[in-house]
């Protein structure tokens, strides 16, 4: 089975001090073999944030 479960972080809420929001995201490993980048609604800030994948 080529896709895994990933969890996605935001990237610019720990800069400001704030609670991270997290998603949970799944990635096909054969074809996207770098970590994901999507922008996401982050409710701490009330606004879209990039969100990357951690471990």
């Amino acid at each position: 089975m080529p896709r895994e479960n990933v969890t996605i972080e935001c990237t610019e809420a720990r800069k400001e001090g704030k609670s991270p929001s997290r998603y949970m995201a799944s990635r096909n490993k054969k074809l996207q073999t770098d970590k994901i980048e999507i922008k996401k609604y982050n409710p701490f800030l009330r606004r879209h944030t990039v969100h990357r994948e951690i471990k």
